[in-house]
């Protein structure tokens, strides 16, 4: 009888101790920030590529989450991407001509928009457009390069040289 209860307790922890392992993961891997809410001010990129980048996704300076992306949409006049980033009132000195990139956390983790400072003694304010961008690095299109590259050449190592009429 005792061992039984032993038994039983003991699988109860362990089911409880999975549980919380598993809320503490997918509260590690959401995008979601919970201290920003509505607000601060908003500040629009334009990019070539956002890759994988979804609503949510953090903003960060120098490793600092500042703010997150509000909404992405596409810009049928400029033919990119428009993001709209919400940053938290509290980083109000970000330089105008600061740069906007989208970087991956990790081999495996989520895209973020990452902030270098720029050099401006103006700083970014309500609605301003960030002129200075980077897009996303899809890394099928640099295997896709690699490839072809490699198939351009012939088996020596040497460019293949073309055909003369």
């Amino acid at each position: 009888m005792r061992q039984t209860r032993a038994i039983e307790l003991g699988t109860g922890l362990f089911v409880l101790l999975g549980f919380s392992a598993l809320f503490f993961l997918v509260t590690q891997i959401t995008n979601r920030e919970f201290g920003f809410g509505d607000g601060g001010y908003r500040v629009v990129a334009s990019f070539e590529q956002v890759g994988g980048l979804k609503p949510g996704a953090p903003v960060s300076m120098s490793g600092v989450t500042i703010g997150h992306v509000q909404e992405i949409e596409y810009d049928f006049g400029e033919y990119k991407a428009r993001v709209t980033m919400r940053i938290d009132n509290q980083f109000d000195r970000i330089p105008d001509d600061s740069d906007a990139g989208i970087y991956t956390a990790g081999l495996l983790g989520g895209q973020y928009i990452g902030i270098g400072p720029g050099g401006s003694e103006t700083f970014l304010a309500e609605g301003d457009q960030m002129q200075f961008t980077q897009s996303a690095i899809v890394l099928e299109n640099l295997i896709s390069k690699f490839l072809f590259s490699k198939a351009a050449e012939s088996p020596d190592g040497q460019p293949a040289e073309e055909s003369k009429p």
